[in-house]
């Protein structure tokens, strides 16, 4: 069985490719951030050198939606930076041959025409309120870019996925992103019994989000092609939503009745990311979770493994 490390395996895309059926052909590497300290490169060449993976999947790193991104800028570029150099580096030189490198949709310039293709990267101005992330995950992507080009061998591949949402998602609105965020907030003013919620904006702002579950399919599958998967590929639904929609499909699966204001002295990052998915349909993958399915199963996983947990 070939060894398959997963950096951020805690984190909600690292579980939901550890728990994934395909998980069961390959021996999965899933350490803690004390067995193995991405933002020490000593610690990272010793697990390697110990535990010798076949390949290794990126998934780890400072993650957040605009309001951690807006107070925790140096954080967001730092620790990431670090952490992506350290264990593409130390893959590199012990001799791994295949990486996957889990990057994001908002390294593209904030004011390209949607939809955002592979080409774009570095093509235009970053959005503010996430510049630090997006510009250490270009660092990464642009790293995998290179190793590829000086030694073909070595295949670094960069996936680069939509907005996620799912089981294991981050609840607390200053630091997760704006889905499970919603699903929280609209939650309590109906125990709450509030009769208007706010929304940041005019909620126009358009926006694709991918049920987590569905990337771990996309993973295996990407595992078994290999050879004939891009350099970098967008990884998403193809098509997108505006904020106000996501609220009230959110409403109607809680049964929220309330009346939502629009507070138009928040920001809203950019007006719309939406990945072109040509170069994955060329590739024969697709998702199969609908919205409306996967709001239900995160408001199942909040009310039962979130609440409940309390």
């Amino acid at each position: 069985m070939k060894r398959l490390l997963i950096t951020g395996s805690n984190g909600m895309v690292g579980k939901n490719i550890v728990e994934y059926e395909s998980a069961q052909s390959y021996k999965l590497l899933t350490p803690s951030s004390s067995e193995l300290n991405l933002l020490d490169r000593c610690s990272v060449d010793a697990y390697l050198k110990e535990h010798k993976p076949d390949i290794v999947i990126h998934c780890a790193g400072i993650v957040g939606g605009i309001q951690a991104n807006i107070a925790n800028p140096v954080n967001f570029l730092v620790h990431n930076t670090q952490m992506g150099l350290n264990i593409i580096m130390g893959s590199k030189e012990a001799g791994i041959k295949k990486f996957i490198n889990m990057s994001s949709s908002c390294m593209y310039p904030r004011e390209a025409v949607n939809p955002l293709g592979e080409e774009l990267i570095l093509r235009g101005e970053l959005e503010p309120t996430n510049e630090g992330y997006a510009i250490a995950k270009i660092t990464s992507t642009r790293l995998c870019e290179y190793i590829n080009k000086e030694d073909s061998s070595c295949q670094y591949k960069t996936v680069i996925p939509c907005n996620l949402y799912g089981r294991y998602d981050k609840f607390n609105p200053k630091h997760s992103h704006m889905l499970p965020a919603v699903i929280k907030k609209i939650h309590e003013a109906k125990v709450n019994k509030q009769s208007t919620l706010d929304i940041w904006g005019d909620g126009e702002a358009r926006r694709e989000f991918m049920y987590a579950e569905d990337l771990a399919n996309f993973i295996y599958y990407a595992l078994e092609n290999f050879e004939t998967m891009p350099q970098n590929i967008n990884v998403g639904l193809g098509h997108d939503y505006t904020i106000n929609e996501y609220y009230q499909m959110i409403a109607e699966i809680i049964g929220y009745e309330g009346e939502f204001l629009h507070d138009l002295t928040k920001p809203i990052g950019m007006k719309q990311k939406l990945i072109d998915d040509s170069k994955l349909k060329s590739f024969g993958w697709q998702h199969t979770t609908s919205l409306g399915k996967g709001i239900q199963k995160t408001y199942e996983y909040y009310l039962k493994e979130v609440i409940n947990d309390k």
